[in-house]
């Protein structure tokens, strides 16, 4: 267990970007209009609230750490549900959580598990230059670049490896996910540069 439950302590967790990502999180999920969803990584509990108080879909949470309170106690490397169990599988901000050895195995298993969709976000390494122009009565412009920084990652307890660090580039992280998945899309919001999100859907 790498993540101690009071990480998630709004004053240390909550950081008003993240609630940029949890409004993508939630938007992306729900595009499909699925009948079910299984969410890997509890989390402090944000985006299974929402799903579970405010639409009819059927909601379920898997973690490793039973002191998240989990719907189901069990382990992304073999995920404890059959064959397309789930319309849609979301794991926002998890898999850098697992040694990058293990990320394919890990996406191997959501692919098995999922109908049809997925949608993750990975940290994303680099600074960022961000711009925003409002003029009345005009929509609001918003353009945002990452700089490129390749720094070596260095374990912190509890990601292995981000995107941007030295032998992650985006392009070696995308053809990873492409051998289990058609990326429909992904991005970095603007009001997190910290997320980047990728919209997958399963190969037939």
């Amino acid at each position: 267990m790498q993540v101690d439950k009071n990480n998630y302590k709004f004053e240390e967790y909550s950081y008003l970007e993240r609630w940029g990502s949890y409004y993508y999180q939630i938007k992306e999920a729900l595009k499909s209009a699925p009948k079910n969803i299984l969410e890997i990584g509890a989390g402090d509990g944000v985006f299974g609230d929402h799903i579970k108080r405010n639409t009819s879909i059927s909601y379920k949470s898997l973690d490793v750490a039973p002191d998240l309170n989990p719907d189901v106690v069990g382990d992304i490397l073999s995920l404890p549900f059959p064959d397309d169990s789930f319309d849609v599988i979301v794991a926002y901000e998890v898999l850098e959580h697992i040694p990058y050895e293990n990320f394919e195995k890990a996406l191997s298993e959501v692919a098995r598990v999922s109908k049809k969709h997925a949608v993750i976000s990975l940290p994303h390494f680099g600074p960022p230059i961000k711009f925003s122009i409002k003029i009345p009565f005009l929509p609001e412009i918003k353009i945002a670049l990452k700089l490129p920084y390749p720094k070596k990652h260095v374990f912190n307890g509890q990601h292995y490896w981000e995107i941007g660090k030295k032998g992650y580039s985006p392009r070696k992280i995308k053809k990873v996910l492409e051998k289990h998945f058609e990326v429909i899309k992904d991005y970095v919001p603007f009001e997190n540069q910290y997320h980047h999100f990728y919209i997958l859907e399963k190969k037939s």
